[in-house]
């Protein structure tokens, strides 16, 4: 199968959730010369040109705060249902030829550029087949959902990502350094900026 342009492979960006373990919002945390949220708005340019941030606590402020200007926003309305409510809002909001999408969360700064690069490649050169980070045996954010998987993905309730449905179709297992690196708390951002 032929490799695709990477540009009409859509990004999205989840930034939606409340940060209750950290008492604040996660996207808005300073880091390096800006803001989280920008710092993930610029991976997710590693992966594709088309990015959509999905938004929903503290939703407009998170966009108004960030310096990345040309991305697309979608509000999830539902967003305290969730990370499903997010990736169905997400995934809603796309247009219906994309052959499939791209998902990462704004709580990962230390994503290796090598290993989205490699993520993107699979997708690709593969756009029919799931692929998403290796996280020890199973896949997981980042990680590219080929449009068949949709529907079961919009499906999904609760605090859930597309974890499962990755597992069960056998996604591909891409080594992205520093996947397991998530900031939830003050600890974490403390020990990550200074990394």
């Amino acid at each position: 199968m032929p490799l695709i342009a990477h540009a009409s492979i859509p990004v999205l960006l989840l930034a939606a959730g409340a940060s209750k373990r950290l008492g604040r919002a996660k996207a808005l945390l300073p880091w390096q010369r800006g803001i989280l949220l920008d710092h993930a708005i610029d991976q997710a340019k590693l992966l594709g040109a088309q990015v959509t941030v999905v938004g929903g606590a503290r939703y407009p402020l998170i966009r108004y705060r960030s310096r990345r200007r040309n991305v697309r926003w979608v509000h999830a309305r539902d967003w305290s249902a969730g990370q499903s409510a997010s990736l169905r809002a997400g995934l809603l909001s796309l247009p219906v030829r994309v052959p499939g999408a791209f998902v990462l969360v704004v709580d990962q700064p230390r994503l290796s550029p090598e290993g989205l690069r490699s993520l993107k490649q699979a997708a690709e050169s593969d756009p029919l087949a799931a692929a998403g980070a290796d996280y020890g045996g199973r896949a997981g954010v980042p990680a590219y959902l080929p449009r068949a998987l949709w529907p079961e993905v919009i499906a999904l309730e609760g605090d859930r990502g597309a974890g499962q449905v990755l597992g069960r179709v056998g996604a591909r297992r891409i080594t992205v350094t520093g996947v397991k690196d998530d900031l939830d708390t003050r600890v974490d951002w403390l020990r990550l900026s200074r990394g």
